[in-house]
């Protein structure tokens, strides 16, 4: 996630909304499309055994021929949608990055509270690592530390992940549920480096033991502390009650 991607997007805020469809829409048209049935699924084959390689051999370990003969299919068919094992790795976030935005989209749909929605977005995000632990260590141990990361096209689902959260939070102060408690870009780096570290160092070492309750507990912490109650027009004090506690967040977020 860039500096100036959140910057941008702190300088011209827009509809949570608008944000998570324009990053479903871009996501999926950065995806490889074969116009053929047969195709399709083999495409989807080998995005599904590259993923499996790279979480277990990591991608400078990893070669064309190991995922080919994970997917099952002859060598010349990789090569059919892929020059080079790097361009698979950079493809392979963006595949799973746009079911979590359609996911959140869906889910966030029926909240009523911008609380509610950014609650739903950091546990989705540490859940959705959980259900798509391959995914997952493939993203955050290989392809997100990377240097080469800001030449590929996954930089612009990490953008557009980071632009999501930066719409959720402008939203709670657009609808006076909360004021941020300093800086915004210091509240949205805050956020995420929480969760990228918690996601981590589950995947490394399965700490914490119990990870999603670990997270109710993370994010609601997180909320608490760094978005404080909107004064009400006339009050000369805030309430005493945060915004989380206010929103009546669950500990589990329902479909």
């Amino acid at each position: 996630v860039t500096a100036n991607t959140a910057r941008i997007a702190i300088a011209e805020p827009v509809q949570w909304g608008q944000v998570v469809a324009a990053a479903a829409l871009r996501s999926q048209s950065q995806l490889i499309q074969p116009k053929q049935s047969r195709s399709r699924d083999r495409h989807a084959e080998i995005l599904e055994a590259a993923v499996r390689v790279f979480a277990r051999e990591g991608i400078a370990q990893s070669r064309i021929s190991d995922i080919a003969a994970e997917a099952g299919v002859p060598l010349s068919s990789v090569y059919d949608y892929y020059s080079s094992k790097e361009s698979i790795a950079y493809v392979v976030p963006i595949s799973r990055m746009r079911e979590f935005i359609v996911e959140f989209q869906s889910k966030a749909a029926k909240r009523q509270k911008a609380a509610e929605r950014l609650y739903l977005f950091m546990w989705l995000t540490v859940d959705f690592a959980r259900r798509n632990q391959d995914w997952a260590r493939t993203l955050y141990l290989e392809v997100w530390p990377s240097v080469m990361v800001n030449k590929t096209r996954v930089k612009d689902s990490l953008d557009d992940y980071a632009r999501v959260m930066l719409a959720l939070i402008q939203d709670g102060e657009r609808t006076g549920e909360w004021t941020i408690d300093g800086d915004l870009y210091e509240t949205f780096t805050i956020f995420i480096g929480s969760l990228s570290q918690l996601i981590i160092t589950w995947l490394m070492y399965k700490r914490p033991g119990h990870l999603m309750k670990a997270t109710v507990s993370i994010v609601r912490r997180l909320m608490a502390s760094q978005l404080k109650p909107a004064v009400p027009s006339g009050a000369s004090v805030a309430p005493r009650a945060s915004a989380v506690r206010r929103a009546n967040l669950s500990r589990t977020p329902s479909a």
